[in-house]
């Protein structure tokens, strides 16, 4: 495989229902441990494996761009929000591809409650010929990001994959897993829902300009 002559990209795609400062500090983190040139959130559409998210496509984007504004580092990009009809992965990841070409890196952030569950993705073994995975810890599942905790499918595919140095990454454009660690903020889209539809605060929890939009919207208001 060619040698790297592009900077580093990271892509880091959820639902974002809503984005809160746990994505964010990941995402800060991530750039003092990887060397991104460009970092990307991604706010899926209507994801295939999940439950139809509770904000609108629009106002998910909003609140992503809204958090993200003042930094100059992080980037929003909406093809997913924009796509019609149900959203893959890896139907991003081509087109990333085609973009960026074959010798630029292509990291896909995930957590690893998500990364555990890879094998049930839409053409799954097609992704380690379009990107890296960097594996990031979530609440209550720190414990588990090992090779022994994966799905027997998941762990064939991965065994040769896991490198343990972000710098590691840049010696091919596609194909490793790396484990970063980050801090472990507990905090989740699904408390900060569960606050608001009870009427209780959900201040501090998330950049306080997405709070406003949530509160101005009534988004979540009556949700489970």
């Amino acid at each position: 495989m060619t040698q790297v002559k592009f900077p580093i990209v990271g892509i880091y795609g959820g639902t974002f229902d809503p984005i809160h400062y746990g994505h964010l500090r990941i995402a800060e983190e991530l750039l003092d441990i990887v060397d991104f040139g460009q970092f990307y959130f991604v706010p899926s559409g209507e994801p295939r494996l999940r439950n139809i998210p509770f904000a609108s496509k629009c106002d998910r984007k909003t609140m992503v761009h809204l958090a993200t504004q003042d930094n100059a580092r992080f980037s929003v990009d909406e093809r997913e929000i924009n796509r019609a009809g149900e959203t893959t992965t890896v139907a991003s990841l081509r087109e990333y591809r085609r973009e960026f070409g074959e010798d630029v890196v292509l990291c896909f952030i995930v957590g690893i409650d998500t990364f555990l569950k890879l094998h049930q993705w839409h053409c799954w073994q097609e992704l380690f010929k379009l990107c890296h995975f960097i594996i990031v810890s979530r609440p209550g599942n720190s414990h588990i990001m090992n090779n022994e905790a994966l799905p027997q499918d998941l762990k064939n595919e991965c065994m040769s994959r896991w490198v343990t140095h972000a710098n590691e990454l840049t010696r091919q454009s596609w194909g490793l897993v790396f484990a970063a660690k980050t801090s472990l903020l507990e905090i989740s889209a699904t408390q900060i829902r569960s606050l608001i539809a009870s009427g209780r605060s959900a201040r501090y929890l998330l950049p306080e300009i997405v709070y406003d939009y949530i509160r101005t919207n009534h988004l979540y208001i009556g949700e489970g």
